[in-house]
C-alpha cells in the first residue's frame, strides 16, 4: 500500500469497525497528546487500553495501564502507536505476536516506517501511519 496517501473510505472504515484500541505510549500527563487523544477516543465510545511500561498497574483516564501489548488481558481491534518512529518496528513485532491479532496498527503523526508497515501488512494487518484518529474522526465521521 502507498502510505503517502490514504483513501478517506479506508480510514473511515477502520474508525467505524474498531471498538477496542490499545494505545501504546499512553501518558497520564494531561499536557501530552497521547492523553488528549485517549480522552477523545473514549468520548467517541471506543474502549482505549493504555500501554506504557512506566505506568503498568496505574490508572490512566479510568483504565488500568499495561506494561506491554502481551499483558493486555483482552482482544484489541487496533494498536495506536505514540512512540518515536524508530520504535514502530518493535511495536509491529509485538502486535503480530498477540492473539487474537488486531486488525489495525496505526502510527500517530510523524510516526512512519515503511519497512515496519510492509511487515505488518504481510502479517495481515491494515496500516495507517502519520495520521491521528482524533483528527480523522471529526473530518470523516463527524
Amino acid at each position: 500500500m502507498n502510505h503517502d496517501h490514504y483513501d478517506d473510505t479506508y480510514i473511515a472504515d477502520i474508525l467505524k469497525s474498531v471498538k477496542t484500541i490499545a494505545l501504546v505510549g499512553a501518558s497520564p500527563n494531561t499536557a501530552r497528546p497521547s492523553y488528549r487523544v485517549m480522552r477523545f477516543l473514549q468520548s467517541k465510545g471506543y474502549r482505549v487500553i493504555p500501554v506504557n511500561p512506566g505506568q503498568a498497574g496505574k490508572e490512566i483516564n479510568g483504565e488500568i495501564a499495561y506494561g506491554r501489548l502481551a499483558d493486555v488481558p483482552e482482544a484489541v481491534d487496533m494498536v495506536d502507536v505514540f512512540r518515536a518512529k524508530e520504535f514502530l518496528d518493535g511495536v509491529v513485532d509485538e502486535t503480530l505476536a498477540i492473539e487474537p491479532k488486531p486488525a489495525v496498527i496505526w502510527g500517530q503523526l510523524e510516526i512512519r516506517d515503511d519497512k515496519a508497515a510492509a511487515k505488518a501488512e504481510a502479517g495481515g494487518l491494515k496500516v495507517v501511519m502519520n495520521r491521528c484518529p482524533a483528527i480523522e474522526y471529526p473530518r470523516l465521521i463527524g
